[in-house]
């Protein structure tokens, strides 16, 4: 079984002639224990065209110490990774294999660098003891695996590892007194990194790139690249269940899905349909876990707003147990998707895609005629869904004319977003407008869904001998909420539609 560590850690460069300041004079250290000298053997894998190290993740087999096993390492912020960690085995544990599948594509992750450090460890502990930091003076030599095999580097460096619970704030302090001795940061941030930047071979002759950077076809590229990325690197996110992570993920599945929509003059449809279509099933069984995930804290929130007497029966209890049953079919209909065999063949055709993208003629042209032209398209596809929605009477068919001016918006919102290199200011502001559209219609269409929710729990309350009353008052206030949203979607529409917001982008 995998376990996660949170790692926060600093590496500063170090000699032979290096020695560390007394470090009790940074505020909290009480007292600096010798805890001797670890010797480690670690070999760092990746694939054959070093697919995780482009990704700044690192994934090692540790021998040695008191952490010995499989390490996976994924960055959360400067100086910050999530280390998860696997017991020693000879090939590489399944579960971290599966954190993996995105970066890897199935491809065989094989040695590349060895690292032998030895480690001279000492723990900074407060009055009563307690552990703060682990400062360790690290003697390096690393020997290239792969394309290289033979070529060594070696170097000293000092690492400075906060303890679970520590405040962050002790590693300036550290940092303060380690500077007054002289010692500078580590101009690299792994040692993974280093390891391979000082035994690399010679580089090969560099491509040019396909595309002006002032193009049309840049620009989308850019943007598109900007999505695939997001996916690849929360799919392991979202198989750990971070926060957030199903959402960012399926925002851009559909950035990307709209995107190859809007800009079909720039790539050729003829390839990016077809992974549209992918796109949107990948969207859909992201959307089971998040679309509940909205609509539980939706509802719980209303229960909240109620007072004690308005709450007749076991209401909390009742949505806690809906909501439970619903978030485990959800989760495990995210897992089976991202561990289906579709959803490999739709990573490795979008690398496929970045590799050599469908370029029309169009995409060679000047960027803001191209893209301000693709925008106002979408404008205008969105305006005449409005139209329609606006020509019918409050009820089912205004709804749903409404969620489909709401899924315009949206693609029309992300058109003007992607612009925003080419286009600049108006491009933003545009996008700002149309996000307000977005958010009335959508915060119209969580009433509609939140109300026959509700509708269905009434309906089990009664059948199970308990109160609907408050199902029913809460039905009430979601009708209440809708028919405000819907007062309010005329007055957004006309701020985003007026003519000369439309009229900047193309200046």
């Amino acid at each position: 079984m995998a376990e996660t560590k949170r790692e926060i850690e600093r590496k500063y460069e170090a000699t032979d002639e290096t020695t560390l300041p007394d470090l009790t004079k940074a505020p909290g250290v009480a007292a600096v224990l010798d805890r001797g000298v670890a010797e480690l053997d670690a070999v760092y894998y990746d694939t054959a065209d070093l697919r995780l190290a482009a990704d700044s993740l690192t994934l090692r087999r540790r021998t040695g110490g008191q952490d010995a096993g499989w390490h996976l390492k994924f960055p959360v912020a400067a100086g910050i990774r999530d280390e998860v960690r696997a017991p020693l085995a000879d090939t590489l544990p399944a579960p971290l294999a599966e954190l993996l599948r995105s970066h890897t594509l199935d491809e065989d992750v094989v040695p590349v660098v060895r690292l032998l450090s030895s480690r001279d460890v000492r723990h900074l502990v407060d009055g009563e003891g307690t552990l703060l930091a682990e400062v360790s003076v690290d003697t390096v030599l690393a020997e290239r695996l792969d394309n290289d095999p033979g070529a060594t580097a070696s170097w000293k460096e000092i690492e400075v590892e906060l303890a679970d619970g520590t405040d962050p704030g002790l590693l300036d302090a550290v940092e303060k007194r380690l500077k007054k001795a002289g010692v500078r940061p580590s101009a690299s941030p792994s040692k993974l990194a280093r390891a391979l930047a000082e035994t690399a071979p010679e580089p090969g002759p560099v491509r040019p790139e396909p595309l002006d950077g002032t193009t049309a076809g840049a620009g989308v590229l850019a943007y598109v690249r900007e999505q695939i990325e997001t996916i690849v690197r929360f799919d392991p996110a979202v198989r750990r269940d971070l926060p957030g992570s199903v959402h960012k993920m399926r925002v851009a599945t559909r950035r990307l899905r709209s995107a190859f929509k809007t800009y079909r003059g720039i790539l050729d449809r003829t390839v990016t349909d077809p992974i549209g279509d992918e796109l949107k099933w990948l969207a859909g069984e992201l959307g089971v876990a998040r679309d509940q995930e909205v609509l539980a804290a939706r509802l719980s929130r209303r229960i909240d707003d109620l007072p004690d007497t308005l709450l007749l029966g076991p209401v909390r209890a009742r949505l806690q147990v809906w909501d439970a049953s619903r978030r485990t079919d959800a989760r495990r209909t995210v897992l089976a998707a991202l561990d289906s065999d579709r959803h490999l063949v739709l990573l490795k055709t979008l690398d496929r895609l970045l590799a050599d993208p469908p370029l029309r003629k169009a995409a060679h042209r000047a960027a803001p005629p191209v893209v301000a032209k693709a925008v106002l398209k979408d404008y205008d596809r969105l305006a005449g869904r409005v139209d329609r929605a606006l020509t019918f009477p409050p009820g089912p068919e205004r709804d749903r004319a409404m969620h489909e001016a709401r899924k315009a918006a949206k693609r029309a919102r992300y058109a003007a977003e992607a612009a925003v290199p080419a286009l600049g200011k108006p491009a933003k502001r545009f996008a700002r407008h149309l996000k307000a559209v977005q958010s009335v219609l959508g915060d119209h269409q969580d009433s509609v869904v939140a109300r026959e929710t509700l509708r269905t729990l009434g309906i089990q309350a009664h059948a199970a001998g308990e109160s609907a009353f408050t199902w029913g008052l809460l039905h009430g206030r979601e009708e209440a909420e809708g028919a405000a949203r819907e007062r309010a979607f005329p007055d957004a529409w006309e701020r985003a539609s007026a003519p000369k917001k439309r009229a900047a982008l193309t200046r």
